[in-house]
């Protein structure tokens, strides 16, 4: 499921100064292997200004599970040990991706959490396999993101052609040059390094907290490894029934929504952007400044397909929308491509950063499910959403074409239904794009005993410890205790959303720094 692999940690430096195709029927994974003996962990200090407690180890697992004392790989892992008397254990957090780094996000979250309640968790961050410092890390075509790319949208043969041949040629590469790797790169694959992490660390169980992709990873470890959950937070829960084809079709339509959302914004500040204020008039403008830019990119840089990689991150978080409305009436008002080439150098030239979290991206997606092998499936899926929802929905498809051609067979996605849990606690938010509202309805059904909290009308993916004090209260009360809310509704208990972002210019600050960091730190696209 699509959420950006590369984490925008330029735009946090910046804000801080349902259709869906019926999917391969879900399987039980298999009884886990033997394990592998698993040494001890040697932690080192690794701390950074902003987390100076931050302590860093390695840890070799096997690259194939089925073989324990086959080859080995490293994870790379982080920790922000406890300094209470007592120790509820490890707290394993993930960002999501698939392809994202944890490393930082465990500062993040110890710093984020009350401390009497992160006082008692050793917070452990870890790079997934083939991410960031684990080793190997992927890295299929550097510079794949690169501008300037054919328009995503094929209005002509020749677009097609094009981004076709792009997406094959990614396939092929990575094919070359990790053969002997990508059978073993898939969410089922790193559920099992989790227990190889908790065991190291000499836990009987594991916390885990996990957001976007990272709830898909949480629930398939727990289908695994009921037994061994003491704690499973989920917050902007992937739908575990349409991995991966149908839940990006799903994302389409709602990022179309929230992109609405951004011009009736824009409307509601005409005095600030000047663009009017009728949305419909402003939306009009900005799809007419994309016809302009896929003729002249902007600086060299921003064609049609930048456009959307920059303005997608709004669709994220509603923080980044002051900076996107200010860069779209540079544009209109005076034809200044510079606010806009900035802003994509901020929220969507990272991904030139970001080419082993896209690298890993396709490889766990592509493993994971079967996705169609026919182009002319996707072609008619992906024209049919765009007469409804344009605004992501050729974007998002390259961004997934690699899985038609992938080199590798797919494995079954996983019946993550599960009546052997303690109470697992899942945040939703009802407008979220990247993992729209139904994913959380969904999980919370499948999760027995588990206590749905959602944010009613919120659009932000990512939506705890980023200021929202009714979401966080939650939060903190399970992790402190195990007290989870009990309603009788769809939901157990309903928070009121965020305050909607300020223009820059209002001298009113637009968003939460705390809100700001979180979503530099998770990885977009899933």
């Amino acid at each position: 499921m699509r959420t950006r692999a590369a984490v925008l940690c330029a735009a946090a430096a910046v804000i801080a100064g349902s259709v869906t195709a019926a999917p391969a029927r879900a399987a039980r994974p298999a009884a886990p292997v033997p394990s592998a003996a698993v040494a001890g962990l040697a932690w080192k200090d690794c701390g950074t200004s902003d987390y100076p407690t931050l302590q860093c180890a390695s840890l070799p697992v096997p690259l194939d599970h089925a073989r324990p004392s086959g080859r080995r790989i490293t994870l790379a892992l982080s920790r922000v040990p406890h300094t209470a008397p007592v120790s509820q254990g490890p707290l394993l957090v993930n960002p999501g991706g698939p392809g994202g780094s944890g490393l930082t996000l465990a500062g993040f979250v110890a710093s984020a959490l009350p401390r009497d309640v992160v006082a008692r968790y050793d917070v452990i961050g870890f790079d997934p396999r083939g991410v960031g410092q684990s080793t190997p890390a992927l890295d299929c075509v550097p510079g794949h993101f690169g501008p300037v790319r054919p328009d995503s949208v094929p209005a002509t043969p020749a677009l097609e052609r094009a981004n076709l041949e792009r997406a094959r040629s990614f396939a092929a590469a990575c094919g070359r040059k990790y053969a002997d790797v990508l059978p073993y790169i898939d969410t089922v694959s790193t559920a099992r390094d989790m227990d190889l992490v908790r065991q190291a660390l000499g836990a009987q169980r594991i916390s885990y907290f996990g957001y976007s992709y990272g709830t898909y990873l949480g629930a398939v470890y727990a289908k695994l490894y009921p037994e061994r959950v003491h704690r499973l937070v989920l917050d902007s829960i992937v739908d575990p029934t349409g991995v991966w084809y149908g839940d990006n079709l799903g994302q389409d339509h709602a990022f179309d929504d929230r992109h609405r959302a951004l011009m009736a914004w824009i409307a509601e500040y005409d005095g600030v952007y000047g663009l009017g204020k009728d949305p419909a008039r402003i939306e009009a403008a900005w799809y007419a400044m994309r016809a302009a830019l896929a003729k002249d990119p902007a600086g060299g840089k921003v064609g049609a397909s930048e456009l959307e990689d920059t303005f997608i991150p709004g669709g994220y978080y509603d923080g980044y929308w002051p900076y996107l409305a200010e860069a779209f009436a540079a544009y209109v008002h005076h034809r200044d491509t510079g606010p806009l080439v900035k802003a994509y150098e901020t929220f969507a030239a990272v991904d030139s950063a970001g080419d082993n979290g896209y690298s890993v991206y396709a490889s766990v997606q592509c493993r994971d499910a079967s996705w169609r092998r026919s182009w002319n499936r996707w072609s008619t899926d992906a024209w049919a959403v765009y007469g409804k929802a344009p605004f992501m929905v050729w974007n998002n498809t390259w961004y997934n074409a690699p899985c038609a051609f992938w080199p590798t067979g797919a494995l079954r996605p996983v019946d993550v239904a599960n009546r052997e849990l303690p109470p697992a606690l899942l945040f939703q938010a009802t407008d979220d794009a990247a993992t729209p509202y139904q994913g959380g309805v969904t999980a919370h059904r499948l999760l027995a005993d588990s206590s749905l909290v959602v944010e009613e009308g919120g659009g932000n993916h990512g939506i705890t410890l980023s200021g929202n004090a009714c979401l966080d209260g939650y939060l903190s009360a399970y992790l402190a205790d195990g007290t989870v809310p009990r309603g009788t509704g769809t939901a157990d208990a309903v928070c009121a959303k965020s305050p909607a972002p300020r223009p820059l210019k209002a001298k009113t600050a637009s968003t939460a720094s705390r809100g700001s960091t979180l979503h530099g730190l998770l990885g977009f696209r899933g």
